[in-house]
């Protein structure tokens, strides 16, 4: 059996995947590795608590009751916060001083598939040796409290609305002025985002902000813009946000229709908080599959760049590790140390908004910046990921393209994380280039790594 976590929790098909048994075992699992139950002697007022959200799948609403039985049934005292970002959770676990945080979704995936997210004490994402002793727990035999000693479950329905109030308190200029269209991918960001934008002083027209359980992600939000571009258009618009369906992501449109995706985002927030002084290290953080212009824009702006692994734990991790206050992925995961744990939809398009407030500016303009080199991303399948960084004839193709761009492009080979594929990506000057080079390297990798 392989790892049950993945990059970001336990992710799959609901109730087939993952099923109210399995959610039951992960909370009772979770408990005892990040609550210490067993430290606790069962008292109501020596209990340990925890914190459930969910986005707007169906499915979610047998997992939260799966999750809360676990929990409770160890001895955890739980308040359930109902459909609010994931990002919410995490910030509500800091705020109320919880001992963990549960979040049921699959973020940007279909509606089908759920997930299970969980945060530690201070909102924190966890670490893989943190999951590790939570599967290893799994099933293990425990003492099941009694009485007093079983958990009580407690619902707050004004968890999202003191979240609002909490980002509206981290930036000090209005938004009025601005007309904003938001995709609210009909998940979490339904009611909040709206909300925190109208309340910031933007007029906004709100789409795809209809939740019915059913129709999370479905051609729209983050990973389906050319709905909300099109929207921008025809409102006359300044701007246009886009969130996933757990809103931990902002893609943004600029008024004539233009996708500004992190990287621009990420350079935007980079440049305002250099000059308010509250860039720490000068630095920001990003994946190795950031955008060159990203790069070259961040070192014409005398800004450092550090780069992760793809994925924003590795980002979170390394911002953590040397107190950054600014990272992200092109996707849309902004992180905000100073102001969030993890990456914030909602946080980030007001910070967002308020840098073209501030500046008088629009997007188009700020975004300018970062000049994209033209990007192939090229996924070769049935292949050998160990035998990549050994083979000669993978190496030889690649040290050609580099001397062939030389240096004003790049080569990226990386194997993917869950299936026999290695991505080929290659950034140069023109597309022609780009899907040129990709294609010989990607042909070499097939050839020389295919699986017999």
């Amino acid at each position: 059996m392989g790892r049950l976590f993945g990059t970001d929790g336990v992710r799959g098909l609901a109730n087939r995947d993952i099923t109210a048994e399995l959610a039951v075992d992960l909370a009772v699992s979770a408990a005892h590795v990040l609550a210490d139950v067993g430290a606790f002697e069962g008292r109501a007022s020596d209990r340990p608590t925890a914190i459930v959200g969910r986005d707007t799948r169906s499915s979610g609403e047998f997992l939260e009751a799966a999750v809360v039985a676990g929990l409770a049934s160890a001895g955890v005292d739980v308040t359930v916060v109902g459909v609010v970002p994931t990002p919410a959770v995490a910030w509500l676990t800091a705020s109320t001083g919880a001992d963990l945080g549960v979040m049921l979704s699959a973020s940007h995936n279909a509606m089908p598939d759920n997930g299970i997210k969980f945060f530690a004490r201070g909102g924190h994402k966890l670490a893989d040796e943190i999951e590790n002793q939570i599967e290893e727990r799994l099933g293990e035999p425990w003492d099941r409290p009694t009485g007093a000693g079983v958990g009580r479950v407690l619902v707050d329905a004004n968890a999202g609305a003191r979240y609002v109030d909490y980002l509206l308190g981290t930036i000090d200029v209005s938004l009025s002025g601005l007309r904003v269209v938001v995709d609210c991918a009909n998940g979490a960001a339904s009611e909040v985002s709206p909300e925190a934008l109208r309340r910031a002083g933007a007029e906004v027209i709100a789409i795809h902000a209809a939740p019915d359980g059913w129709n999370i992600n479905e051609g729209c939000g983050s990973t389906h813009v050319d709905a909300l571009a099109k929207a921008v258009i025809e409102n006359s618009a300044d701007v246009g946000i886009a969130h996933d369906g757990d809103a931990d992501r902002c893609l943004a449109v600029a008024a004539d229709g233009s996708i500004i995706d992190g990287d621009h985002i990420l350079a935007i927030l980079a440049t305002s908080l250099r000059d308010g002084g509250r860039l720490t290290g000068n630095t920001v953080v990003t994946t190795v599959m950031a955008n060159l212009g990203f790069k070259v824009a961040m070192e014409s702006a005398g800004i450092v760049v550090v780069e992760t692994a793809v994925g924003d734990r590795y980002v979170l991790e390394e911002m953590r590790a040397s107190g950054y206050a600014l990272g992200g992925e092109q996707s849309g995961h902004v992180v905000m140390s100073e102001f969030a744990t993890t990456g914030d939809g909602v946080l980030t398009a007001l910070h967002l908004l308020a840098r073209m407030a501030q500046t008088g500016l629009p997007l188009a303009e700020l975004a300018a910046m970062v000049e994209k080199f033209p990007q192939i991303l090229v996924n070769v399948g049935g292949v050998d990921k160990t035998a990549l960084d050994s083979n000669a004839g993978v190496r030889a193709a690649l040290m050609q393209a580099e001397d062939e761009l030389a240096g004003r492009g790049r080569v990226l080979l990386r194997p993917s994380g869950t299936e026999p594929v290695i991505r080929v990506m290659v950034e140069a000057a023109t597309s022609e280039d780009a899907e040129r080079l990709a294609g010989a390297i990607a042909a070499v990798v097939s050839a020389e790594l295919a699986i017999d």
